[in-house]
């Protein structure tokens, strides 16, 4: 690091600790040549997950929307905040855990899906009724079929 006084390539850490937003590293550094000390601010760099959405629209994840669709789903259903709050982080771990830069959003609605097969049923069918598009009772009937075979 280099100091912002004298400009000398040797600059010592003397005190590190996390930052007031625990999602940077807070260092103070002293000048080996000068002796004048600074802080600098460690952070790690993230580029945001973009979603190809059905229609190839590109925008930036967010979190809420997939929060909101199983909050939908499981909508006066016997279903806990925190098991929708774990499902939610489920798929969001499977999903950056794949470390590509752009995810389509029918493998996330298919994550969802699989995840509530085993949480609830009644919610599941609701979130694949939406996520689906059924057009009719057919289309309906036959996803019950697997569902249930």
């Amino acid at each position: 690091m280099k100091c912002p006084f004298c400009s000398h390539e040797n600059t010592r850490v003397i005190d590190s600790r996390p930052a007031e937003d625990n999602n940077s590293i807070r260092r103070r550094r002293v000048c080996d040549e000068c002796g004048k000390r600074f802080t600098t601010y460690e952070k790690v760099e993230t580029i945001p997950l973009i979603i190809i959405k059905k229609d190839d629209n590109r925008e930036t994840y967010d979190r809420s929307k997939i929060e909101a669709g199983v909050l939908r789903a499981c909508h006066k259903r016997p279903v806990s905040a925190q098991a929708i709050t774990s499902l939610v982080d489920e798929v969001e771990n499977d999903i950056t855990s794949r470390e590509e830069k752009e995810i389509s959003s029918q493998v996330i609605g298919e994550l969802v899906m699989n995840k509530l097969k085993d949480l609830d049923a009644v919610a599941y069918v609701r979130f694949a009724s939406v996520y689906r598009e059924f057009k009719d009772v057919n289309t309906f009937m036959d996803e019950l079929k697997k569902m249930l075979g």
